[in-house]
């Protein structure tokens, strides 16, 4: 099973993690199972950017991005070349370190 590391965010995992995520588990379904709340404004739905990562290991080992997702990913605060939606991502065998970027585009978010 794949193990995702998660870089520390001060809101959503302030000390880091390292957390284990089935292949073909999102990388977003893998940190809302375990607890770190990203935001998914569009409910994984590949309609915003509110969960956006960028993938500082094992970005080959994911799914390609497809085509409404790099237009999406346009919108993005902070996009580097290895940014993904998080909700898009897929795990293969390999694992990956991500580090989920201090803002989004969401000025109001849900359950705060």
């Amino acid at each position: 099973m794949p193990v995702i590391k998660i870089l520390p965010h001060p809101e959503y995992c302030p000390a880091g993690a390292e957390i284990s995520a089935p292949a073909g588990t999102s990388i977003c379904e893998a940190l809302l199972d375990n607890h770190i709340d990203i935001e998914h404004a569009c409910d994984m739905s590949c309609a915003c950017t509110t969960c956006h990562v960028v993938v500082r290991q094992g970005l080959a080992s994911l799914n390609e991005a497809e085509e409404a997702e790099e237009d999406l990913l346009d919108r993005a605060w902070g996009l580097e070349p290895q940014s993904r939606l998080s909700c898009q991502a897929i795990l293969a065998q390999q694992d990956v370190t991500i580090e989920i970027p201090k803002y989004s585009i969401n000025h109001a978010k849900e359950n705060h």
